[in-house]
C-alpha cells in the first residue's frame, strides 16, 4: 500500500513536470490536450492504490474481528487459505469450541489416539480409572505387571509397604526379610529389639554390652561408675581416681598440680611444669 502511494505521486510529479515545461510559451487553449492528459495519468496512478486497499471478501462460517481488520471464524470452524472449514469432531469426543488447538478432546474415559481417534481406557481387575480419566492405577494390595494389576501375596508376619518404591511388603516387628518370607529375629538374653531398619535388629539394656552375638554384663571395679557410651570397658573411674591394671587407683597428687577437666589425670599449676612426675617452677 506505501509502495503504491508512492508510485502515485511520483507520476503525478512527472505529469506536472511536463505541463509545466509544454505550457511556456503557449496560449491556454494549447494547454487543454495537455491538462487531460495530466488528470489521466493521475487517476491512472491512483487506481491500483484504491484496488490494493480493497480486502478479501468474508467467507461463510466468519466474522469480524472486534479490533482491528480481518475477520476470525466461528466457533467449531478452523482457517483453512481464505475459508472456514468444520471441525470434525471424533466419535467419544466433544468440541473444545477454541480457536487454538485440535477443536476437539477425547471424553473422560478416553485415550486420543494418533490425533484422530478416541480409544476407551481400558481398567484391569485391581485397578481404578485415574481422576485424569486418561490412564489408570492399580488398587492397594496390587501391583502393577504389564497392563494387568496383580494381588501381592503377603508372607505370614508381614504387611503391606506404603512406599511406592521399593520393597511391596515388609515384615512385622520382631521379623525380618529373608529372602521372600519373615524369619523371627534372635534377640539374646539380656537385649531388646531397637526397631533399626539398618545393622543389628537388637541392643544389649543398660549394664550389658555386646561380644560374640551375645550381652554379657560390665564387671565395675571399686571407684568406678557404668559408662553408656559405645565404645571402652563399659565403665570410668570416679574423680581423682585412674585406670590401672582393669582397676580404679587413687591417684597421688604432686606438690603444685591438681586435677585436670576429665578428673582423672593431673597437671601442673601455672609457671611450673611436670618434670620426672614432679611439679618445677619455670626458670
Amino acid at each position: 500500500m506505501r509502495r503504491s502511494m508512492f508510485t502515485s505521486l511520483s507520476l503525478c510529479s512527472k505529469a506536472a513536470g511536463l505541463l509545466l515545461t509544454a505550457g511556456m510559451g503557449r496560449s491556454a487553449a494549447s494547454m487543454a490536450p495537455l491538462f487531460a492528459l495530466a488528470v489521466s495519468a493521475l487517476v491512472a496512478a491512483g487506481s491500483p492504490s484504491v484496488a490494493q486497499s480493497q480486502t478479501a471478501p468474508m467467507p461463510e462460517n466468519a466474522h469480524a474481528r472486534s479490533y482491528g481488520g480481518g475477520w476470525d471464524c466461528d466457533r467449531s470452524f478452523r482457517r483453512d487459505g481464505d475459508a472456514c472449514l468444520a471441525v470434525i469432531v471424533p466419535e467419544n469426543a466433544y468440541a473444545t469450541n477454541r480457536t487454538y488447538g485440535a477443536g476437539w478432546e477425547c471424553l473422560h474415559g478416553f485415550q486420543e489416539v494418533d490425533d484422530m481417534i478416541c480409544r476407551e481406557v481400558v481398567v484391569p481387575d485391581g485397578g481404578y480409572l485415574d481422576p485424569s480419566g486418561k490412564s489408570w492405577s492399580c488398587l492397594r494390595g496390587y501391583m502393577e505387571v504389564d497392563d494387568l494389576c496383580l494381588e501381592i501375596v503377603l508372607p505370614p508376619n508381614a504387611f503391606l509397604a506404603n512406599s511406592s518404591f521399593g520393597s511391596v511388603w515388609l515384615c512385622d516387628r520382631g521379623f525380618e526379610v529373608d529372602g521372600e518370607t519373615c524369619a523371627a529375629i534372635a534377640v539374646p538374653e539380656n537385649a531388646f529389639l531397637n526397631g533399626s531398619s539398618f545393622g543389628q535388629p537388637w541392643t544389649c539394656e543398660r549394664g550389658y554390652f555386646e561380644r560374640d552375638g551375645t550381652c554379657e554384663a560390665v564387671i565395675i571395679p571399686k571407684n568406678a561408675y557404668f559408662d553408656d557410651r559405645g565404645f571402652g570397658p563399659g565403665w570410668k573411674c570416679n574423680r581423682g581416681f585412674a585406670t590401672s591394671d582393669g582397676g580404679c587407683t587413687e591417684i597421688d597428687l604432686p606438690e603444685n598440680a591438681h586435677l585436670d577437666r576429665s578428673g582423672n589425670r593431673w597437671e601442673c599449676h601455672r609457671n611450673f611444669q611436670r618434670s620426672q612426675g614432679r611439679c618445677v617452677l619455670n626458670d
